[in-house]
């Protein structure tokens, strides 16, 4: 956990982490978040690096980029779409509570008259 200094806000943690062999120190308020993120590129890197004969770790580093853009673009549509079904359930429930209410009327409309 962060170290505040008094008034809520929380210090900004320098961390070194390694992406690809190289050391980078970012700046950041969770430690521990920002070497899981060094992990995930590294490893992104390192998959695109064998699966192409490229050495150069500026190219590897913007095919990585691009892959790890290709994923969140992809969650991003699967996030829409799941969010437009639960949009479309709600609204069978709220047409499924107006029928049952309209049945219940009706069957008490019944039980007076019969």
């Amino acid at each position: 956990m962060a170290d505040t200094n008094g008034d809520g806000h929380q210090h900004a943690h320098s961390v070194a982490v390694e992406i690809y062999d190289q050391t980078y120190h970012l700046r950041g308020s969770d430690p521990a978040y920002l070497q899981k993120l060094a992990a995930m590129v590294d490893s992104k890197m390192r998959a695109v690096a064998a699966r192409s004969n490229t050495v150069d770790s500026l190219r590897v580093a913007v095919l990585a980029a691009v892959n790890m853009a290709d994923e969140q673009a992809r969650l991003e549509e699967r996030y829409r779409a799941l969010s437009a079904a639960s949009g479309d359930s709600a609204t069978l429930r709220e047409r499924a509570m107006n029928l049952s209410g309209v049945l219940d009327s009706v069957l008490l409309d019944a039980r007076r008259a019969g």
